[in-house]
């Protein structure tokens, strides 16, 4: 349950994506005060986090799900692709590439 995104300084691409939501140039993502990401869109707005770790010729990020839902395929699929989605609109001249992993496991229905 990980992006993986390839970039020679994952942590100032990690400090570009925070300060751009911050100045509202990205409408959709959020951070919460643990630093994890979550789609704010209602219809998905915390239904899971991204939360980031640098990474020696990246940036990973894992998926939390919450504790009180069962996490769904639908879910997965939105968090992982839109969160890619806006990496490669705002930061494509920052990563090589971005990588997600395919769901896994029987916690997903």
């Amino acid at each position: 349950m990980t992006i993986f995104v390839k970039t020679a300084d994952p942590a100032a691409l990690l400090k570009s994506i925070r300060k751009l939501i911050d100045e509202r140039g990205i409408e959709t993502w959020a951070y919460d005060r643990d630093g994890d990401f979550y789609h704010t869109p209602p219809q998905w707005d915390r239904k899971a986090w991204l939360r980031p770790y640098v990474v020696a010729g990246g940036l990973k990020l894992h998926l939390i799900q919450r504790k009180d839902e069962r996490l769904t395929k639908p879910v997965y699929g939105v968090y992982h692709g839109r969160f890619a989605e806006m990496l490669l609109t705002h930061f494509d001249e920052r990563c090589s590439s971005v990588e997600t992993s395919a769901v896994q496991g029987s916690y997903v229905t």
